[in-house]
């Protein structure tokens, strides 16, 4: 079995050393190979990259995507991997050293199409918790894993069935990922996890989703909820999951994207968007059963940032 690792590198030179040489210890002993795409970088990215490429010419390829976003990179990648399954890990995070072998055993015994695995998010202060994978063997986990909204990072995919499904990122906005990872669940059943921390994600405010300044970017949300809610639709299956992507859509409106549009004054008409989104797909959103799990502080913000 081969893995492929693709590394999308923007201005990446930062932190792509600690990122490479995480790759490369987890690979010792395992049949993988590395794609760092350079995605036209102004800073010293593309020369780390043929430096390590020219250390490791059996393990490290270079390539060049000029179309500009993570979803062409990793779009561009996924089409000329060579391995058995494909793992999207970003250029400003890492891996744990036991990560690669541990995931490959788990695809091997499993057959698995998709295999989650655990990962700590690092913020700027050093704070950390721990993200925990959706199990298969919980009850309703395809349920957890609609409204989990994980990033590509956290899952190792067939390549062979990705490329079989015909699935890839949009390109043109950030939130690519949001558009596509929580249908994933409705294509498989060979569906495996590692409850374990193998990924480390890194906030930094020099990412696209963390940046300190006002991008019109922030607007993005609405494109990528849209295009997920049709793919349930084409799958027949936005019935099935309405209470999941309900929520799914509370949470990335009213919390996660609340926060963009309050932090810029660019950002106030966000909220009547958010408004008029919840109107045109979940009218009764107020009545749903995983909002009213949450705690009263927590739905009382909800009610607030809707009516901003």
């Amino acid at each position: 079995m081969k893995i492929s690792v693709i590394i999308p590198v923007f201005n990446a030179a930062k932190y792509l050393k600690r990122c490479v040489d995480a790759v490369l210890e987890s690979l010792e002993g395992v049949s993988g190979e590395i794609l760092l795409i350079d995605n036209d970088s102004s800073d010293d990215s593309l020369k780390i990259c043929k430096g390590y490429a020219k250390k490791h010419l059996k393990t490290i390829s270079v390539l060049q995507c000029h179309t500009a976003g993570a979803a062409a990179v990793r779009n561009f990648g996924a089409e000329r991997a060579n391995g058995d399954y494909i793992w999207f890990i970003d250029a400003d995070d890492y891996i744990a050293s036991d990560a690669v072998p541990k995931l490959v055993e788990k695809a091997g015994k499993t057959g698995a199409d998709m295999v989650m695995m655990g990962a700590e998010r690092i913020y700027c202060d050093g704070h950390r918790d721990y993200l925990s994978p959706v199990i298969p063997e919980e009850r309703n986990h395809k349920s957890r894993f609609v409204r989990y909204g994980m990033g590509p990072w956290q899952v190792l995919i067939r390549r062979k069935w990705w490329l079989k499904q015909g699935f890839s990122f949009k390109e043109g906005f950030i939130h690519e990922d949001m558009e596509l990872m929580s249908s994933l669940i409705l294509y498989t059943d060979k569906f495996a996890s590692v409850d374990e921390p193998l990924y480390f994600y890194c906030q930094n405010s020099e990412s696209v989703l963390h940046k300190e300044k006002y991008s019109p970017h922030i607007f993005d949300i609405f494109p990528a909820l849209e295009g997920l809610y049709q793919r349930f639709v084409e799958a027949k299956a936005e019935k099935e999951y309405h209470d999941e992507l309900e929520w799914f859509f509370i949470w990335n409106l009213l919390i996660d994207s609340a926060k963009d549009f309050g932090q810029f004054p660019e950002g106030k008409p966000g909220f009547k968007r958010s408004r008029e989104m919840l109107k045109k797909y979940f009218r009764s959103w107020r009545k749903n059963r995983f909002l009213k799990q949450k705690p009263l502080k927590l739905r009382i913000r909800v009610r607030l940032n809707y009516w901003k």
